[in-house]
Parts: C-alpha cells; sequence; structure tokens
C-alpha cells in the first residue's frame, strides 16, 4: 500500500491495555449493576461518555465523579506496555517518510500518564490528538478527519489501525482504509468493519 499517513487509536492499538480497564470497569460494574453480570466486556471500546450516558445516568450521575477519580488515579499506575511489532513497524514508517499520528478518545491526564512511563512516545508521531481535541465522540469521523487535517493528508492518503468497534467505524466514515487489530474482539467480530485484520504488527 502506498500512504502517507498511519492514524492510531491509542488503547489495544498501541499499548496493550485492554486487560487492565477490563479489571477496572470489572470493579465498577460489579458495584453499580450487579443486577448485569458481565457488563465490563460489553462496553469495551466505549468512550467514557458514552459509558457513562448509558449505565451511569440518572439516580447514578453523581457517582461519575467518583468513578472518573477512581479510573485517572488507576490510569495513572497503568502498565503500557507496546503491542506486539509496534515499535518496529512505526520506525520503519518513520523512516520512510509516513507521517504519524495518536487519535484517541483518552484524555490528557490519561497522556501524560503515558509520556512519563515512555518518555520516547511524543517522538513516534508527528500529531497527539486526544477526547480534548474533538467535538464528537467515535463512531463519528470528526477525529480521524481532524487528524488528517493537521498532517496535511486526504482521507485517501490515511490509514487507521483501529480494535473497538466504534473506532473502526469512525475510521470507515472518515473514508479511510482501516486495519483492525483483534486485541480487543475477535478477528470475526471486527472483520466486517474493517480492510484486514491484524493481530499485531509483527507480519506489516
Amino acid at each position: 500500500m502506498n500512504f502517507k499517513a498511519a492514524l492510531f487509536d491509542l488503547d489495544g492499538v498501541v499499548f496493550d491495555t485492554e486487560p487492565q480497564y477490563t479489571v477496572f470497569w470489572g470493579q465498577q460494574c460489579r458495584e453499580y449493576h450487579p443486577e448485569h453480570p458481565g457488563l465490563e466486556q460489553e462496553i469495551k471500546g466505549q468512550t467514557l461518555v458514552q459509558i457513562y450516558d448509558a449505565w451511569f445516568s440518572g439516580p447514578l450521575e453523581a457517582e461519575q465523579v467518583v468513578i472518573t477519580e477512581r479510573l485517572n488515579k488507576f490510569e495513572q499506575q497503568m502498565h503500557y506496555d507496546y503491542i506486539a511489532g509496534f515499535l518496529d513497524y512505526i520506525t520503519s514508517l518513520r523512516q520512510k517518510g509516513v507521517k504519524t499520528a495518536v487519535v484517541t478518545s483518552s484524555n490528557q491526564p490519561k497522556i501524560q500518564a503515558v509520556y512519563q512511563s515512555h518518555p520516547e512516545f511524543r517522538s513516534l508521531f508527528d500529531a497527539i490528538l486526544t477526547s480534548e481535541d474533538f467535538e464528537r465522540s467515535k463512531p463519528d469521523p470528526d477525529c480521524y478527519l481532524k487528524a488528517a487535517e493537521r498532517l496535511g493528508v486526504t482521507p485517501d492518503e490515511s490509514v487507521v489501525f483501529e480494535d473497538s468497534f466504534n473506532g473502526l467505524k469512525s475510521g470507515r466514515a472518515a473514508g479511510m482504509f482501516v486495519y483492525g487489530l483483534a486485541t480487543t474482539n475477535s478477528a470475526e467480530k471486527i472483520a466486517p468493519l474493517c480492510d484486514q485484520v491484524i493481530n499485531d504488527y509483527t507480519l506489516l
């Protein structure tokens, strides 16, 4: 493929963090929704706003502040391990002149935790876009279109790397070639939403 820009989601795409989030949300769901076992599996890949709107609104709205504080503390202590082959792959892209960006629904406090864990992280990307940069959340294409504009490329010159259903839909809606990583959901489930499924970056 000839493309000028590679746009990466963060969790489950750059870092293998999804199992840790499953633990965190499992704790919250058991506390607030014991009547719905396995809820943490259903909300995988959703943004915080989407989770709150669907499951922590109404009588539980006041608990959003508590959960957000817990989440911020949790993210400061998480392990940020790169997906297999990612570092070699993005290094090769940059050597070829391909522009790179992170496009994540995570917020700035989370990104600051990433910087502390990986001082080299900034140097891997030409742009890092977080939730503060977008008006509309995935699956809306707003985030990926803004990233392409930031890098000075068109959608058909860009490829997206995503793992969640909403993220895959966002990349598709932006008119970009979409790689789906089977890190959060099975290859069978994400295949209809992307152009190519990969387990990691070792074979790219």
